[in-house]
């Protein structure tokens, strides 16, 4: 009976065939106001003073709140199996390494 209720609550999803490559960031801007959250994954290059968006996403406060605590528990586990990650930047920015971050953006 529990393994049936268990497939009722499992949610199955599917990967367009254009999306299974993904895409790379190395830089994630984050902004919100009242009703959404907005995460842009930008690609950055050396020496480019432009970075171009590579996906936006757009989710609600609670999403955000559920997507920071599934972020927390992936990235202790992965620390439990790979060491700690360390920030590549010693200088205390958030930025990626040597790229500076947007002027008013987190």
């Amino acid at each position: 009976m529990e393994n049936n209720e268990n497939k009722k609550n499992q949610i199955q999803i599917e990967v367009p065939a254009d999306e299974m490559q993904g895409r790379y960031s190395n830089l994630a801007v984050i902004t919100h106001g009242p009703n959404d959250f907005f995460l842009d994954m930008i690609l950055m290059g050396p020496n480019t003073p432009k970075a171009r968006v590579q996906s936006r996403i757009i989710m609600t406060p609670e999403n955000a709140k559920q997507l920071l605590m599934a972020l927390q528990q992936n990235i202790q586990k992965y620390e439990m199996t790979y060491g700690e990650i360390r920030p590549r930047n010693a200088g205390g920015g958030n930025g990626p390494i040597n790229f500076p971050l947007p002027k008013g953006q987190a």
